[in-house]
């Protein structure tokens, strides 16, 4: 799906690409061009271009942040798996088979999550539905373990708070506002600027403005690292780690279940 939708996010573009060399086109057919080529049109591209920088700078940092996340969130889930098993291993009469379905049915919520079929809300109550399961451990087993759940339950929602975060705060809207305006600007001057050769000015007028669209979209569709729910996001981080942490915990919770049931 990200593949089918990096090639429709080229088309996109190619398409509002391929309207501006017709309006360009026409202008030059009917003697529109108006504007002539100067330094302050050459201030305009490097305005934009720099302007584009800052902003792709901005949401690479949050997209490079979001690649560990899947991770620390498959970590968190696993470590308090092994952590309750280990319980079990030296404690054979503890009951912890409830935390391990809980843990497994939590890694699917998250997933769910993700593509937002859970709410936040439910997810972190799900999340504190682990504090009474980690309570009732403690008759079976040190305190110091208990804790490491707990600090893993803490790290748990952290990250998921993170991540929320991150999803639904765009970047400086503001600058984009802006990038949004220049760039519609300097393509109407592209369109309105004289160049004598029409074949000069297609291509130019081409390059031009479909490599600050291109980087206007990319932006916006960066800007959400979590875009999983969002028809046409392509660029999106990973959930494999996520996905085979929940299938491990899946297979954890149903040999615990087949073991306290003979």
């Amino acid at each position: 799906m990200p593949s089918t939708n990096r090639y429709r996010l080229l088309l996109q573009v190619s398409a509002i690409a391929a309207l501006v060399i017709g309006a360009k086109f026409c202008a030059h057919f009917f003697g529109w061009e108006v504007l002539s080529i100067n330094p302050l049109f050459s201030g305009i591209v490097a305005a934009n271009v720099f302007l584009m920088g800052f902003l792709l700078n901005g949401v690479l940092s949050d997209f490079k942040e979001s690649e560990r996340i899947p991770g620390e969130l498959s970590a968190c889930l696993e470590n308090m798996a092994q952590e309750v098993l280990a319980i079990r291993m030296a404690r054979p009469e503890a009951k912890v088979g409830s935390c391990l379905i809980l843990l497994s049915q939590l890694s699917q919520d998250i997933l769910r999550w993700f593509h937002k079929k859970r709410r936040t809300a439910e997810l972190l109550e799900h999340v504190n539905a682990l504090t009474p399961q980690f309570a009732a451990m403690e008759q079976w087993s040190q305190a110091t373990l208990v804790a490491r759940l707990k600090q893993e339950q803490s790290n748990l929602r952290r990250t998921l708070a993170r991540t929320h975060t991150i999803r639904e705060t765009s970047f400086i809207s503001s600058g984009y506002l802006l990038a949004d305006l220049i760039t519609i600007l300097l393509c109407i001057g592209l369109v309105l600027a004289r160049i004598e050769q029409l074949h000069e000015s297609l291509f130019f007028v081409g390059v031009i403005s479909y490599l600050m669209i291109y980087l206007l979209m990319l932006i916006r569709d960066l800007d959400n690292p979590f875009g999983y729910y969002e028809r046409y996001s392509a660029e999106d981080v990973s959930l494999k780690p996520l996905e085979e942490a929940a299938n491990r915990l899946t297979q954890i919770a149903s040999h615990e279940a087949l073991d306290s049931t003979l």
